[in-house]
């Protein structure tokens, strides 16, 4: 059964930073976008380089670095008590492409998270109004995400439209949502998600989360080509397969690496989408963590390096630098003389350092200190 009082239990405080001179949707995209501004004025929300401590409920680290193909065109966020819910935490990773790649990446890490939180409360409500009540509650739970991430990202690509800077360029959204023991993950484009999980012999393995969205997978493809779109691989990058515009005899405008993407209005009526591919899990006391990473790490790591280097990793907050330092370390060794991409990385942790951990942590950074 659904318990509304626990999915409520941040309502309170978030109405209650608005008082009520708006109504329906107006209000409540209003009550978004000012809990936005309130986490990130209590530093809630964090948008550059750092951790939540490893006391916190959730344990996150991120990490960015910029590549060698000019101006880095990766953004990510870390939203803990999401909407004011103390038992939720929005995580995501935006990689940009094309000219204006990096403001493109900036706006929907911006417009995302206070459009998705609108939608959220709105489905919920609407779910307590009608006939909500007795349902499963991880069905229910999934299903309100899944609707309110579609809307969503449908919104934010419309309203992207407008922008001059969107033509020719875009970006890709991997995001996820922990939601008490529920997993949702949202992909669009070829971040990567991948889960560390214990099996019965006790050893830690990853769990792909998500599928790389690109061009040649046989759905996508399918989708590219009845929009008229084409889908191939050029002499210079054999293996590397682009959407391309409808042909007229030469192979015109940019390809695109990728077959979602918000932005890149040129392909958009050749089956290149915005749509979001979701999937859900439980989380267990098996599950340790999950990476949450753009496609610069999984270019040179496999799953299982990487979760070997987060897992390996003494402390929790230098996980995720400790994973993008890997991965260049990586790309200088198998890709020689290939432009390195940028590379940036999210962990977040499912479970809280023992008290006795904390303390060997605290007492190995106050030693480090003392050095």
């Amino acid at each position: 059964m659904v318990q509304f009082s626990s999915i409520f239990n941040g309502f309170k405080k978030s109405l209650a930073i608005k008082n009520g001179r708006k109504s329906g949707h107006d209000f409540g995209r209003e009550v978004a976008n000012t809990l936005a501004k309130e986490a990130k004025k209590n530093e809630l929300m964090l948008t550059s380089s750092g951790c939540v401590a490893c006391g916190s409920k959730n344990s996150v680290s991120f990490f960015s670095k910029g590549g060698k193909k000019g101006i880095n065109q990766d953004r990510f966020i870390v939203w803990e008590d999401f909407g004011c819910q103390d038992d939720m935490i929005f995580c995501g990773v935006f990689d940009g492409h094309g000219p204006w790649g990096h403001l493109v990446a900036k706006r929907v890490r911006k417009l995302m998270p206070p459009a998705l939180l609108h939608n959220w409360q709105k489905r919920v409500v609407n779910y307590i109004d009608g006939d909500g009540i007795g349902i499963d509650r991880s069905c229910f739970q999934f299903d309100i995400w899944k609707q309110s991430y579609f809307e969503t990202c449908s919104t934010i690509d419309q309203e992207l439209e407008h922008y001059a800077d969107s033509f020719y360029s875009g970006t890709t959204a991997l995001t996820l949502v922990r939601q008490g023991d529920l997993l949702v993950v949202a992909n669009v484009g070829d971040s990567r998600a991948v889960l560390a999980t214990t099996d019965d012999d006790g050893r830690l393995g990853p769990v792909q989360l998500t599928v790389d969205l690109k061009p040649n997978l046989p759905r996508e493809s399918e989708r590219i080509m009845q929009s008229r779109g084409r889908v191939l691989s050029c002499d210079d990058e054999p293996g590397v397969y682009r959407v391309w515009m409808p042909n007229r005899g030469t192979i015109e405008g940019p390809g695109l690496a990728i077959s979602r993407a918000f932005g890149d209005y040129y392909l958009k009526d050749f089956g290149l989408i915005s749509e979001p591919e979701l999937t859900s899990r439980s989380i267990t006391q098996r599950d340790q963590f999950a990476i949450l990473a753009t496609d610069g790490v999984w270019d040179v790591l496999s799953n299982q390096e990487a979760v070997e280097i987060v897992s390996s990793t003494p402390e929790r907050e230098e996980a995720a630098k400790r994973l993008v330092e890997s991965a260049i370390c990586a790309w200088k060794r198998k890709r020689r003389g290939i432009p390195m991409d940028d590379i940036s990385a999210i962990c977040l942790y499912f479970h809280s350092i023992p008290p006795s951990k904390q303390e060997d942590c605290l007492k190995e950074k106050f030693e480090k200190k003392l050095k």
